[in-house]
């Protein structure tokens, strides 16, 4: 199956960020499987005419059905510095989804404990006191009505495995199309989160960084205006 071409949203000598589309892995996957990671690595290679193995860090990572920015470092370097800045959680990491029926209150913090479950590769909100807990906080705010359902905004403030998917889906407003976490309204492509925004400062330069990945086309059809 043809993928579609790498959007590119930033490329130096140091960083690529680039926009990640539904159903595709960032990486992780057998080598017969095609993958962000592979993509932008044969993007690299091809562009650059490098030869044998190309070095690209993932540095921010998404699920396979959310799209958006993903941001790749070309040098250890470079990796070890954003890696730091993620770890600080001086990166801003803004999030759109679409959710189910009108989020109240309309905009606040969501703080709970996620473990995960191996088993059925989900995670859970549990007591603070479980093996393997780990603290999970987002803030939210609404941006419209649409369709009876809510357009939110998702300000991360640590990066959980289906952080906001779970927490919203926990307090009633699961993603549009996250059968995962208990959605009942379908969504064409994947579901619908977008890694909308990442503010960050270059790793080398020092310069700040705001790399903005456009909706896919499907958002607009479901009348988001971005």
């Amino acid at each position: 199956m043809n993928r579609p071409r790498l959007q590119i949203l930033f490329e130096d000598n140091h960083l690529l960020a680039v926009v990640k589309p539904a159903g595709l892995a960032t990486m992780g996957v057998p080598g017969d499987r095609p993958s962000l990671l592979a993509q932008a690595k044969e993007y690299i290679k091809r562009r650059y005419r490098k030869p044998g193995n190309v070095y690209l860090g993932i540095v921010s990572r998404l699920d396979a059905p959310v799209t958006g920015v993903v941001l790749l470092a070309r040098t250890s370097k470079a990796a070890r510095r954003l890696t730091e800045q993620f770890r600080s959680q001086e990166v801003e990491k803004t999030y759109w989804a679409l959710v189910e029926r009108a989020i109240h209150p309309a905009e606040g913090t969501c703080r709970d404990w996620l473990a995960e479950d191996p088993r059925h590769r989900r995670m859970h909100v549990v007591a603070s006191g479980e093996p393997q807990a780990k603290e999970a906080v987002l803030h939210y705010r609404r941006l419209a009505y649409i369709a009876n359902n809510s357009l939110v905004e998702v300000c991360l403030e640590t990066g959980r495995k289906h952080q906001i998917r779970v927490q919203l889906a926990q307090r009633g407003f699961p993603i549009l199309g996250d059968r995962k976490y208990g959605a009942g309204q379908p969504w064409a492509e994947g579901i619908a989160l977008h890694a909308r925004c990442l503010r960050l400062c270059h790793p080398v330069g020092g310069e700040p960084l705001e790399l903005v990945a456009p909706l896919p086309g499907i958002w607009r059809k479901a009348g988001v205006q971005a």
